[in-house]
């Protein structure tokens, strides 16, 4: 079975392409001015700076308790580059979907809100809503300055009670798995893979029916990571499987962009 990752990210490219309006052109001018201040830059610094600290950290936690859960340096070295690898595809898509929004939001924001989160649905979503509840629309009529500001405030809230309830939620079920590990140590090694592919299957499905060409995403990048998965245990290339996401994703973008253009 194909994973839905590229299929999702392919399918988010066409529907931010679908969805994202454009400002007014004086409308942009002004919030050009605006989005663009040194101190919303000195943020999204800031939190990429903290990005990196905490990637160095982790990568050097995993090096030292590598050896305790029978690890090898060569296994880590793998692994490493399997996951830098296998985030090409997807930064891919979402590098894309982020220059769409540049006009909308301007440079800063966009690295914060997209580069963090990465998912160009809820904030647009995020975004309309607050710009709705000042008669506002998106980059249409009334989209002003103090607009993007409230937008943009929506926007932040929104990932940050994302990220309280992460905070709250996790300790609580982390409690729950221990006690469902007791009972049955089998039923935990399912749930997790389970709940993964069952969120990922359900943003494909939902895409399927918004038109010919997201079906047609969603189907490509299925065939193609099937046919490098197939092909990596044919010829037992195990460097194959590390860049069959990457390939399935490229593949469908470029799929939907000759769609959307034909």
């Amino acid at each position: 079975m194909a994973p839905p990752v590229p299929t999702v990210a392919a399918t988010a490219l066409t529907s931010a392409a679908e969805t994202v309006p454009a400002p007014a052109a004086a409308a942009a001018d002004g919030i050009a001015a605006v989005s663009g201040t040194p101190v919303l830059w000195l943020c999204a610094l800031g939190v990429f700076a903290v990005i990196f600290v905490q990637t160095f950290i982790y990568m050097r936690a995993a090096r030292v308790a590598g050896p305790d859960v029978g690890m090898s340096r060569d296994e880590l070295r793998n692994a490493y580059r399997a996951g830098a690898v296998a985030s090409i595809g997807p930064s891919l898509a979402v590098v894309l979907v982020a220059v769409a929004l540049l006009a909308l939001f301007g440079a800063p924001a966009v690295l914060v809100r997209i580069g963090l989160i990465g998912s160009a649905s809820t904030e647009v979503a995020s975004a309309g809503v607050a710009a709705g509840t000042v008669g506002a629309t998106l980059g249409g009529d009334g989209y002003t300055p103090s607009v993007f500001a409230l937008a943009f405030v929506a926007m932040s809230l929104s990932g940050g009670m994302w990220m309280l309830a992460t905070l709250v939620l996790t300790p609580l079920l982390k409690r729950g798995g221990k006690k469902l590990d007791a009972v049955n140590p089998a039923v935990m090694a399912v749930v997790p893979a389970a709940a993964l592919l069952g969120a990922f299957a359900m943003l494909t499905v939902t895409e399927l029916p918004k038109s010919g060409i997201h079906a047609a995403t969603a189907l490509t990048s299925a065939a193609v990571m099937a046919g490098c998965l197939v092909l990596a245990r044919a010829l037992k290339a195990a460097w194959l499987k590390e860049w069959a996401l990457g390939f399935a994703v490229i593949t469908a973008l470029a799929v939907a962009y000759l769609a959307h253009t034909a």
